[in-house]
């Protein structure tokens, strides 16, 4: 096998959590930062949480907001404003077929 190949590996490699909780673990990085964990996920605590760290969940709500109320206004310009449509008629060639 070819020497230095494989990075470094920490035995006591330390997670943190933005909880506060610690976990020490194996790894290639000595220390890791993350948002969520198995103390204070949803699924594992049972406990119902909005992880919203870049303001996506409000960028949505106000996104379909503006889509609701342009919905409303089309709604409102379409009721006031319906012309009859031309109507059309189906053009049938009277081809006679020899026998």
């Amino acid at each position: 096998m070819k020497k230095n190949v494989h990075p470094k590996y920490y035995p006591n490699a330390k997670i943190s959590c933005a909880c506060g909780n610690v976990i020490e673990t194996g790894s290639t990085v000595s220390e890791m930062k993350v948002e969520i964990c198995g103390a204070c996920h949803p699924f594992y605590s049972g406990k119902k949480k909005l992880l919203d760290a870049t303001g996506r969940v409000e960028r949505f709500k106000q996104i379909t907001e503006k889509f609701k109320q342009k919905k409303a206004t089309l709604a409102g310009k379409k009721s006031r404003s319906k012309k009859p449509k031309a109507e059309t008629k189906k053009v049938v060639s009277k081809k006679k077929k020899k026998k």
